[in-house]
């Protein structure tokens, strides 16, 4: 019979006292385990298969007729601007990340149309050029 088919070749282990190291602290059981846990070998990808699968609209290029509608109402909101009327603006947002965008909505009080920035501004501090505007419509006054 060889060593390797002996079933006691380990009897004189079997026995001893578990060995606390000197040198090293003691591991957490947490610590421990995370040693085997799985890790993601190309950080990153997957937000990167994300941002690629992530969908964007074109922008829709006017036509010079709908652009010159869009300036008249401009015309007509900057004129009656101290009435403090409900504006409904819809423009393009270019995404910061890929070629695209999309298109968002925003309700509310114009407080001046900038011609040198080239931009409508709202009291609720949001700003939208004009030269990203699909459609604005002037809201009528609401009776209470």
């Amino acid at each position: 019979m060889t060593e390797s088919d002996n079933p006691d070749r380990y009897d004189d282990m079997l026995n001893l006292p578990h060995h606390v190291s000197t040198v090293h602290p003691h591991k957490s059981t947490a610590d421990r385990a995370a040693q085997f846990s799985p890790f993601a070998a190309l950080t990153g990808y997957e937000a990167a298969i994300e941002e690629t699968a992530r969908i964007t609209d074109k922008k829709f290029e006017l036509d010079e007729s709908r652009k010159s509608e869009l300036d008249d109402t401009l015309q007509i909101l900057r004129e009656h601007l101290s009435e403090h009327r409900q504006v409904k603006i819809v423009y393009f947002r270019p995404d910061k990340n890929k070629a695209g965008g999309s298109y968002s909505t925003v309700t509310g009080i114009v407080r001046k149309i900038d011609t040198a920035a080239h931009t409508v501004n709202f009291e609720n501090e949001i700003s939208v050029p004009v030269e990203d505007i699909f459609d604005i419509d002037i809201l009528p006054v609401s009776v209470l």
